[in-house]
């Protein structure tokens, strides 16, 4: 009558991370914004975050996870004053651009 779900995440070496980030900084700032409790918010970051170091760290090595890792928090406390600057909706963009990019670049076209 059930179908047995399969549950398993992705193998870590075959994850789009660029769409992981998009995901995390895009949809946290989205969640927060809509649902108006900016910790949920945090957590989708968060979440996101996690699984694209985990990818990160099996495609490549410490020191590159590191800089991605760095990439991506950077980017979502760069956002905040810069959305003071040109507004929310095209800091996030722009945050989200430079740190999937250098996710594609340095991770997943390799």
């Amino acid at each position: 009558m059930f179908k047995k779900s399969n549950t398993a995440l992705k193998p870590a070496k075959k994850v789009n991370t660029a769409s992981v980030v998009i995901t995390g900084l895009v949809g946290g700032w989205l969640t927060a914004r809509e649902t108006g409790i900016r910790p949920l918010g945090g957590v989708v970051l968060g979440l996101a975050g996690v699984y694209a170091a985990r990818s990160w760290a099996a495609k490549t090595n410490a020191p590159t996870t590191a800089e991605l890792v760095g990439t991506y928090l950077g980017a979502f406390g760069l956002s905040h004053p810069l959305a003071k600057k040109i507004g929310a909706w095209p800091s996030v963009i722009a945050v989200t651009t430079v740190a999937s990019g250098a996710a594609c670049v340095l991770s997943d076209i390799r």
